[in-house]
């Protein structure tokens, strides 16, 4: 158990930001499932529009250090070309 003054604020930070971080990767999968449903269902408006809105939220994540940029960037790319293909067939 934490002894000084510091440490116990340290744990308490930590625990705060826990939350957050956790509530913020929680939002970013829920946006990326919504964009696989819609890319699933053969919707290609929906999809797009789904995309849309779901890439501020990932570069979002990105930002606040959720996730590694090189990673957020990997997923927009990887989707948006799944939307593409949709787009196409």
């Amino acid at each position: 158990m934490a002894n000084t003054a510091s440490a116990r604020k340290r744990i308490r930070q930590n625990e705060r930001r826990t939350a957050r971080n956790k509530a913020r990767k929680s939002r970013v999968r829920t946006f990326i499932k919504k964009v696989e449903e819609a890319i699933a269902s053969g919707d290609k408006s929906a999809a797009a529009a789904a995309l849309q809105t779901a890439q501020p939220e990932l570069q979002r994540a990105a930002t606040k250090g959720v996730f590694h940029q090189n990673t957020v960037a990997r997923k927009i790319s990887r989707l948006s070309a799944r939307v593409k293909v949709l787009a196409q067939g």
